[in-house]
């Protein structure tokens, strides 16, 4: 595998490496040190300057209207989409445009008219349910939230934690117990109208994404025709699981963009400050932080590569998937953690993004499925699908 960008990657990244530097934080300056969105005024112009780019719409496959990269290309892009203050969670603020949910774009002729298309067009936001009260770690298990099959469709009854966007959006994609007896392959993904009778936005949860915040959703007697099941009845672990597998790729790679500009940041300052007559560069203390930071940025970043080359060739990749969002995340907070230390009273003022990127950069961990989890999925690979 070749680790060097093509002509047409170098140009393509480039240009995004431009957009954030001129365009991205010389607006974010303007704003408050935990926003997360744009004035309409602002937020427009940049969207028709990526559509000149030819990326808006950027995790939109080519066939549904989205520019045609591969996924190493988008890995190279994330990370130059996060290289700013908001750029872990918001990369560009949203002026790339997104997807929605993967998902949709396997649904049915008629899932797609009622949702997918209103969903590209902006009509519509969906959100995904997975994670509930008694767990997210291990969703085949921990799924308690039951559908009956009743007259033309299912009866919902349950509760799901932790669901970004539900409270703003017009449906959502929801993943229930259709059959106790047969563990994993007794769940169903429905897709949800927030509007029906039943749906609840039972709290708002706050987290350490000041700008962000989660909720608690109950279903009571909800009901949901038929037609709303997405993919085949008992297989909605599936779409669950390679969701989360592909996810895991592009959200190391935005791990790696906050590492990158943090280390850029905290090398600019070693040169440029002065402790006891000399540069801070110059401290053997200061240097192996620096040499620690490049070593944690490196090996994420040829691990993300890997797994984005492999999903790119067919191969299987999910083990590798897990190793780069592992790596990635745990080595991104550590990069950050060095670049605050070197800038130090200064690295914890929201005059920097470093506080932020530290706070945000802790839920890495645990999003997209926590270190512990990789940590399994990577043994069972290693070791043999028999080891539980």
């Amino acid at each position: 595998m070749d680790f060097e960008p093509s002509s047409e990657q170098q140009m393509l990244i480039d240009q995004v490496r431009r957009f954030v530097r001129e365009e991205i934080i010389p607006l974010e300056a303007k704003l408050d040190p935990d926003a997360a969105d744009l004035e309409p005024e602002d937020y427009k112009p940049l969207t028709e300057k990526t559509k000149a780019m030819g990326l808006f719409g950027i995790d939109i496959p080519k066939e549904f209207g989205g520019p045609d990269i591969d996924i190493v290309t988008r890995v190279l892009l994330a990370i130059e989409m996060a290289q700013h203050r908001a750029g872990l969670y918001v990369p560009c603020y949203g002026t790339f445009g997104g997807a929605g949910l993967a998902q949709i774009f396997e649904a049915n002729e008629d899932q797609k008219e009622r949702y997918l298309y209103p969903t590209l067009r902006g009509e519509k936001k969906p959100f995904f349910g997975l994670t509930e009260p008694s767990g997210g770690s291990d969703p085949a298990r921990a799924i308690q939230t039951k559908a009956e099959r009743k007259d033309n469709g299912w009866v919902l009854n349950g509760a799901k934690l932790f669901i970004s966007g539900a409270d703003r959006a017009q449906y959502g994609i929801v993943f229930a117990r259709t059959d106790a007896s047969k563990g994993r392959a007794g769940i169903t993904c429905f897709i949800i109208d927030s509007d029906t009778p039943g749906f609840h936005v039972r709290r708002v949860v706050h987290t350490l994404r000041s700008s962000h915040y989660a909720t608690e959703l109950q279903f009571e007697d909800l009901r949901v025709p038929h037609a709303n099941v997405l993919g085949e009845v008992g297989k909605g672990f599936a779409i669950a699981n390679d969701r989360l597998s592909r996810q895991r790729i592009p959200y190391a790679a935005a791990c790696i963009g906050v590492a990158v500009k943090a280390q850029e940041l905290a090398i600019d300052y070693a040169k440029q400050r002065e402790t006891f007559g000399a540069p801070l560069a110059t401290r053997q203390a200061v240097q192996w932080m620096i040499v620690d930071n490049e070593l944690d940025i490196r090996t994420s970043l040829w691990l993300t590569l890997a797994a984005a080359h492999k999903a790119d060739t067919g191969q299987p990749y999910r083990m590798e998937a897990g190793m780069a969002k592992l790596v990635a995340s745990e080595a991104g907070g550590r990069v950050v953690d060095r670049a605050m230390q070197i800038h130090g009273g200064y690295g914890m003022t929201k005059d920097l993004p470093f506080e932020r990127w530290y706070r945000e950069m802790r839920i890495r961990r645990v999003g997209e499925g926590p270190s512990e989890v990789q940590r399994m999925v990577i043994a069972r690979e290693i070791l043999g699908s028999n080891l539980r």
